[in-house]
């Protein structure tokens, strides 16, 4: 089987399985578009960044994918939980998820987040500005915090997804001693103790050099907040970040062996810098849920312009995900409904939106017959497109099915024209 599809994957009849499954009838029984979630998959690669790190030093990314089951999954493995919104707080909270073990992040955290981190009782707040500081004050916080630095390390990856170089709307830069005021201003609020620092220089990263670049800049910064501020870290937060592929010729990166590798670059760093080892975490997103799940499409519209190329159109697209049209995401696709036909023509796999950038893949390999009613298959779409998705056209958003132990659950349901249309008003301001 294709190295990017969830490690449960088999072909029985010519048919996709996950998790022992076939693909065909869950199509049939759920309708498409659809988002299968391998629990398998998802746990597996959970455990391989906690073989590592203590559970509870693995935060898992919420805003790669976001929903009250997903919560719980990660609460049953005992990892930590990255939120960034009054909204993820809330789902995790509906959740049960104990708010110990919840990290609260976010470049402009409002009042009203704030006020309810405290409430909730949430365990650490990562501090993104001289403002929140201010606020942190203003709210009487009980969290730990972790002051976020931007390292200057600029990982190789697209602009929008990189967040640890000096310009970035993300933390306090290292230059002019801002980071060094914004650890002298955290460290003097009353009711909230500051524990540490924190970093991430993006995302869908291959070369874990990039992560000893960052590890390197911060133990220099910490030697200097000791010598100057007499503070020292206890715990250091690396982010997340690590790449996963998304088609045939990308690298698979073990998350054991990359999480070795930041510890090792930590246990380097500051022991050159005479620092006392911190306690070390990861927020891993995409490299947890990405390669858990596939969407799968029906495929409608078949249309070839001769001496150009071949359109097939399918019955999704940019609203659930809009990962492509809007930083040149790559996939791979293949017919779930006919694994063993040879891939011998090369099309453009779009969606059905009123908008020519709705491209999913530009010159995907199927076969030569691809036609109406043919299940289309994108494999590691998990993270950033379910949570990033949107009702554009006035599409509903797809289901989320979670697959175990031969099971199909539904873990988030199909959107209806109901859910649409529920906070529309009349022109007179009355409801429908």
């Amino acid at each position: 089987m294709q190295k990017v599809l969830p490690d449960t994957a088999s072909s029985r009849d010519g048919r996709l399985q996950l998790g022992s499954l076939d693909v065909v009838e869950l199509a049939e029984r759920f309708g498409t578009p659809l988002i299968l979630l391998d629990r398998a998959t998802f746990e597996t690669r959970a455990k391989s960044y906690a073989a590592v790190l203590d559970p509870d030093r693995v935060f898992y990314a919420g805003k790669a994918l976001c929903c009250v089951a997903v919560c719980q999954m990660i609460d049953a493995l005992g990892l930590g939980l990255d939120v960034c919104s009054g909204g993820e707080l809330e789902t995790a909270r509906r959740a049960g998820f104990p708010m110990e073990r919840v990290i609260c992040h976010g470049n402009n955290k409002s009042l009203d987040e704030l006020d309810a981190a405290r409430d909730l009782g949430v365990g650490r707040i990562v501090v993104d500005s001289f403002e929140e500081i201010a606020r942190l004050e203003g709210v009487k916080a009980t969290s730990k915090l972790l002051v976020r630095v931007t390292p200057g390390v600029e990982a190789h990856t697209h602009e929008f997804i990189q967040t640890g170089q000096e310009d970035s709307k993300f933390g306090f830069t290292l230059a002019e001693d801002i980071a060094l005021e914004a650890i002298r201003r955290a460290s003097r609020l009353p009711s909230a103790p500051l524990v540490g620092v924190h970093a991430h220089i993006g995302s869908q990263i291959f070369e874990l050099a990039a992560f000893d670049l960052a590890v390197k800049a911060l133990a220099g910064f910490l030697r200097r907040a000791k010598d100057e501020l007499r503070f020292e870290a206890a715990e250091l937060n690396l982010g997340g970040g690590l790449g996963i592929a998304h088609t045939k010729d990308e690298p698979v990166l073990d998350p054991a062996a990359a999480a070795t590798s930041i510890l090792q670059a930590v246990n380097r760093e500051f022991t050159a810098q005479g620092l006392a080892i911190p306690a070390v975490s990861v927020e891993p997103g995409r490299s947890l849920v990405g390669p858990s799940a596939v969407t799968v499409y029906g495929v409608g519209t078949v249309k070839s312009i001769p001496g150009v190329r071949t359109y097939v159109a399918v019955d999704g697209g940019m609203s659930d995900n809009i990962r492509p049209a809007l930083y040149g995401a790559r996939y791979e696709s293949f017919l779930a409904n006919r694994m063993e036909a040879a891939a011998t023509r090369a099309v453009t796999v779009c969606g059905k939106h009123c908008e020519s950038g709705d491209v999913l893949i530009k010159d995907a390999e199927l076969p030569e017959d691809v036609a109406e009613g043919d299940l289309l298959c994108i494999p590691a779409t998990g993270a950033y497109t379910y949570s990033m998705a949107s009702n554009y056209n006035r599409l509903a958003r797809p289901p989320i099915v979670l697959l175990q132990e031969g099971e199909a659950i539904e873990i988030v349901a199909r959107e209806s024209l109901d859910h649409l249309l529920a906070l529309d008003r009349r022109l007179d301001g009355s409801p429908l």
